[in-house]
């Protein structure tokens, strides 16, 4: 606990908008009761089960990190925890806890985690680019360009 304790309050001290990253341990769950209730805002990541989740929203801590692509490399279904875990927050209004949908895969996870209204998600840059591609619009936007070419020479 000492050890996650010092490195704790020694990245806080970078900034203002520093949170720190704490394993869902039980060490890391008392150290990051402590944090919290020194104003140092902490996540507890590395949650793969709704009982990690619902421990680690009793410390107080202001972000809940389940890991969606581990779960679903193993044959899980990480999308299933997300929604369990916001669920269990509501459940409970004196939570503070956000939930961070962690560890995307594909544009799918995003755009589930988004329709169950969970407002922050980790994903690689080429996932977030995978948001943006339709054939559609891409035919759409030749035609455009091949009507525009029809019009210039009219």
């Amino acid at each position: 606990v000492d050890g996650i304790l010092g490195e704790g309050r020694e990245m806080a001290a970078w900034g203002p908008n520093v949170v720190v990253k704490i394993p869902c341990t039980q060490a890391g769950l008392i150290a990051a009761r402590i944090l919290e209730s020194e104003g140092i805002p902490t996540g507890i990541t590395l949650i793969f089960s709704p009982s990690q989740a619902l421990v680690a929203a009793k410390t107080g801590t202001s972000y809940l990190i389940p890991f969606v692509g581990r779960l679903d490399d193993i044959s899980s279904f990480g999308m299933e925890l997300i929604g369990q875990i916001r669920e269990i927050v509501s459940n409970y209004p004196d939570f503070k806890a956000e939930v961070v949908a962690a560890s995307l895969r594909n544009p799918l996870h995003i755009l589930e985690a988004a329709l169950m209204g969970v407002p922050i998600v980790t994903a690689p840059l080429s996932i977030y680019q995978q948001l943006l591609k339709h054939p559609l619009t891409d035919v759409g936007i030749q035609r455009f360009l091949q009507d525009w070419e029809k019009v210039k020479k009219s």
